[in-house]
Parts: C-alpha cells; sequence; structure tokens
C-alpha cells in the first residue's frame, strides 16, 4: 500500500471531520506557551517574569499529561479530556484575568502552571485511537498504523509551527490577551469536541476487551525511549535559544521566531514521507538512523554566523527530527501493554516538554556567556547523546531478540 493510499484509507476511516477537530485540538497547547510568554512580559515589562510563567507552564503540562494519560487508559479518554479541556480554557481565561488586575509575578506564575498541568495532549491521545479505529481492517492494519504514526508526528510538528504563528498574529491583531483567550475557545470547543468524538468510545470498548489489565509498562525498554524523547526536548529549547541568541545579535529578535518555526516545515514534510519506509526497516533501526542525521544535519550550526545562512540549516534538520519522533512513538506504542498506551504516550510528551525546559536552560547560561554558538553546542550534544543511547537500545534489544517490526499490535495484544 503506498503511502498516498494509506492516508486516503485513513481518512475514510476516521472521517475528515475528525481529522481536522484532532489537529484543531492540539493547537491551544502549541499557542499557549508563547501566549503566555508575551502576555506577561508585556504587563510586567520583564521578559524573566513571562519566561518563568510560560516555563511554569510546560513544565506543569509535562507532570499533568502522564497522569491524566494514566487515567484515560482507566475510565477511557471521554471523561478526562472533556475535564481537561474545560478546565484549562478557563484555567487561561483567569491568567489573562489576573493579568489585567495587576496580579503579582508568583500569582501569574502559578496560574499559568495551573493552566499547564490541566492541558490535554491531544496528541499523543490521538496516536492511541488510531489502531482501534484500524482494527477492522485485516492484513492492512500494520501499514495502516505506521501510516497513522507518521500523520500524527507530521501533523504535532505543524501545530508547533501554526501554533505559535496565530499567536503572533492574535498579539498584532487584538492584544497578547486576546491571543490567549482564542487558544483558551479554541481548547474548549475543539478539545471538547476531540472528548466526545465517537473514536474515544471506540478506544475505550478496545481496551476494555484486552487479555492484559493494568500491566506495568515502565521498564527498561520504555525508559530508554524517554531518554530519547527528553533528548529531542533539549534540541528543541536549544535551537530554539541559539536562534534567539543570534536574531538578537543581528538585530533583528522578531525574526527569531520565523526561522525557528522553520525547523517544524521541514519536520512536516519528512514526516509525512515516513509512510513510504519499507516494513523490514525496524523502528529500532529506525531511531539510530534518524539520530545520526539528527547529528549530520545539527553540526552545521556551529558554522552559522548569520540569520540567512542559519535559515537553510535550519531547515533541513528539521528532516531527521519528525521521523525519529515518528519511530520513538511508533515503538513505544508496541512495546506496552494495549491497556497503557494512553500512558505511555502521554509520558513520552512530558519527557519532551521537561528536555524542552532543559535545553534552553542550560544553552540561555551559554549564550549569555558566549553568544549563539555555545547555545547551538547544546544541540549538537544532545543529538550524539541521542546516537549514543539508540546504538545501545538496538544492540541491546537485538540480543534480546526484541526487536519489532512496524505495525505489530501492542504488548498486550501479543500475549
Amino acid at each position: 500500500m503506498s503511502p498516498i493510499a494509506s492516508y486516503r484509507r485513513l481518512l475514510s476511516l476516521a472521517g475528515l471531520g475528525y481529522v481536522v477537530v484532532a489537529f484543531v485540538g492540539r493547537l491551544p497547547l502549541a499557542m499557549s506557551q508563547l501566549g503566555t510568554l508575551l502576555l506577561v512580559s508585556d504587563a510586567t515589562g520583564r521578559y524573566a517574569a513571562g519566561g518563568l510563567a510560560a516555563g511554569a507552564l510546560a513544565v506543569a503540562n509535562a507532570v499533568g499529561a502522564p497522569l491524566a494519560g494514566t487515567v484515560a487508559d482507566r475510565i477511557g479518554q471521554r471523561p478526562i479530556v472533556l475535564a481537561q479541556s474545560l478546565a484549562a480554557g478557563l484555567a487561561l481565561a483567569v491568567l489573562v484575568g489576573a493579568v489585567q488586575a495587576g496580579a503579582s509575578t508568583p500569582a501569574l506564575v502559578v496560574a499559568a502552571a495551573v493552566a499547564g498541568f490541566t492541558m490535554p495532549q491531544v496528541g499523543p491521545l490521538a496516536r492511541v485511537r488510531w489502531r482501534p479505529i484500524t482494527h477492522r481492517t485485516g492484513a492492512a492494519q500494520p501499514r495502516l498504523v505506521d501510516a497513522a504514526f507518521a500523520y500524527e508526528g507530521a501533523a504535532d510538528e505543524a501545530s508547533f509551527v501554526l501554533g505559535p504563528a496565530l499567536v503572533g498574529l492574535g498579539a498584532v491583531a487584538l492584544s497578547p490577551s486576546g491571543a490567549l483567550l482564542a487558544a483558551a475557545g479554541l481548547l474548549v470547543v475543539f478539545g471538547s469536541w476531540f472528548a466526545l468524538h465517537p473514536t474515544a468510545r471506540l478506544t475505550h470498548a478496545l481496551r476494555a476487551s484486552a487479555a492484559v489489565h493494568g500491566a506495568s509498562f515502565v521498564t527498561a525498554a520504555f525508559l530508554t525511549l524517554c531518554l530519547a524523547q527528553l533528548f529531542i526536548g533539549v534540541i528543541f529549547g536549544a535551537t530554539q535559544t541559539g536562534t534567539t541568541a543570534l536574531a538578537t545579535a543581528s538585530g533583528a529578535p522578531g525574526m527569531a521566531g520565523l526561522v525557528h518555526s522553520l525547523l517544524g516545515v521541514g519536520s512536516v514534510l519528512a514526516g509525512l514521507a515516513t509512510a513510504a519506509l519499507p516494513a523490514r526497516f525496524g523502528y529500532d533501526r529506525r531511531i539510530l538512523v534518524f539520530a545520526v542525521g539528527l547529528v549530520v544535519l545539527s553540526s552545521p550550526l556551529l558554522l552559522a554566523g548569520s540569520l540567512t545562512a542559519l535559515v537553510p540549516v535550519v531547515l533541513v534538520l528539521g528532516l531527521a527530527v519528525a521521523p525519529y519522533m515518528i519511530s520513538v512513538f511508533a515503538a513505544a506504542e508496541q512495546l506496552v501493554p494495549v491497556t497503557r498506551v494512553g500512558a505511555a504516550m502521554t509520558l513520552l510528551a512530558g519527557a519532551t516538554g521537561i528536555g524542552y525546559a532543559i535545553g534552553s536552560g542550560i544553552a540561555g547560561r551559554l549564550a549569555d556567556l558566549g553568544g549563539h554558538r555555545p547555545a547551538f553546542a547544546v544541540t549538537v550534544a544532545a543529538a550524539a547523546l541521542a546516537v549514543v543511547l539508540a546504538a545501545v537500545r538496538l544492540r541491546t534489544r537485538r540480543e534480546a531478540g526484541a526487536v519489532t517490526t512496524p505495525g505489530e499490535p501492542a504488548a498486550a495484544s501479543r500475549g
């Protein structure tokens, strides 16, 4: 089955409405961090306060995501995602109200953390739904699941390009407050719609019929995947920080967001293309190959001395990002029991968020000391560590005879 045929089949199975809702439903998460940064910075006149509030939102989301995923595995996605969508939408509105009321910085940080903690992880939970959606496709299911994860990886990357762009446009056309309220509105409408979509019930029904319930999934093999996602988060944070440092030094700080968004453009294209990879090219091998790609494609960052030189480097680097992440998420979906896939997907997303905070923090300190190149060195170092981890993981899995093939069902359904 060709990639185009696979995507068409997925669209016919899920329906265009579901695809649109699941995509728009993940935009508020992509919008909220930058929206919080702009809102609090504009209100307080201090970027440090805005960065603290945005960081609190990101870290709280990383902590809350796997907890919500665990609850979703037990009682179904519908109630937890619905409650999160309404609570997080309200929390964002409260944050805006607190800013307008002149609340103190600690109060704003707490409000942002509450919003982040309650924010649903639509992207990871959408991944959970594809195997139940394709449950009755017989021999075609392995290829369809592989294509679905390729699409989801590309959709996540697209959301983190479009989300900040919408915040920027909203801040200019309305105000930072208006941009964040727009995110809250999208969350309430499309997050709730995603929660109530029939695929949520279908997912829970399939989980309920699984042979294994409540099985542990936090194994050494799974933890290596979490660490792999943490490294990609470090790459995101360090690259964005280095780009910001270079843009500021070039006298065009406003270009930082636009240049960094090119990482997502290349990533979207490569993510969609991974559906064409042959099934014999297993996920464990893919993780290693694309980790090597991250090192090779990130190294030129150290040579970029201007925004003009940086643009093609960032664009090309994205070609390795989505395939690496897609392979990690897909390997995890095969590895964990079918009753714990939601917790696993959200835990991986949380690890990415923690990595982002680590990467931006370390790169920020180095950028203060030496400019953009030391910050970009963090990107390259994280990619190199990802290669080492992937190589060790592949060797260990081969010795255990556990290397997986794309499209295999989750662990519990294999018995």
